[in-house]
């Protein structure tokens, strides 16, 4: 807890030291579900370190929604905390992580407190509805090969991985699709000459 002030230089040193108090910091492995869909909030995640993965149910296809990285929180999270409904989303580690957990019952009084507290939230709402209408026109108007490297450049980008150590199933899983499909669509990226598949995983041409 007493490297706060360096994961989280925006809050303000009285904020910090709220947290210090009532919240608590939690590492989670690779691979972790940190919340379940229809799962009530009882604390919120801001990510001190590493990368969670947010997704939601379409049916019976799962889809990414976004990633939360270093610094940020989950807007879906602090969405159904606030209104005490069920989660909409699941969310999972995508590498080892460390979360601060922060209790929803102090969350109302820190809002009002302090002002960069409501920042950060809204600066996720900005920055999350820009990602989501980015997937809408994936899903709507891209072709799987587009939004497939789409999807391997920004994970590529959020886990600072040279090689993405994934498989075709995981991918289709993540887009909502086949893995047939992706594996064809991996195939014509080879083909193009946009992406490396070897033994150490994926890799997107430079």
């Amino acid at each position: 807890m007493e490297k706060l002030n360096e994961k989280l230089p925006f809050l303000s040193k009285e904020i910090i030291d709220e947290f210090k108090q009532y919240a608590t910091v939690k590492d989670f492995s690779k691979g972790t579900q940190i919340l379940r869909e229809e799962q009530y909030v009882k604390v919120l995640p801001i990510v001190l370190k590493g990368v969670v993965k947010v997704f939601s149910n379409f049916g019976e296809k799962e889809l990414l929604l976004y990633y939360i990285e270093a610094s940020q929180s989950c807007v879906m999270t602090f969405s159904a905390a606030m209104s005490n409904s069920p989660s909409r989303i699941f969310a999972t580690t995508e590498e080892n992580a460390k979360i601060l957990l922060l209790p929803t019952k102090n969350i109302s009084g820190w809002l009002k407190r302090f002002p960069e507290f409501n920042q950060l939230f809204y600066n996720q709402y900005d920055l999350r509805y820009t990602e989501l209408l980015s997937t809408i026109q994936y899903i709507l108007v891209d072709k799987i090969d587009v939004r497939l490297y789409k999807y391997l450049e920004q994970k590529a980008t959020v886990t600072h991985q040279e090689y993405l150590k994934t498989t075709h199933s995981q991918i289709a899983t993540e887009l909502g699709t086949a893995r047939e499909v992706i594996s064809r669509a991996l195939k014509k990226l080879e083909l193009q000459e946009k992406i490396i598949q070897n033994t150490h995983g994926i890799k997107i041409y430079p």
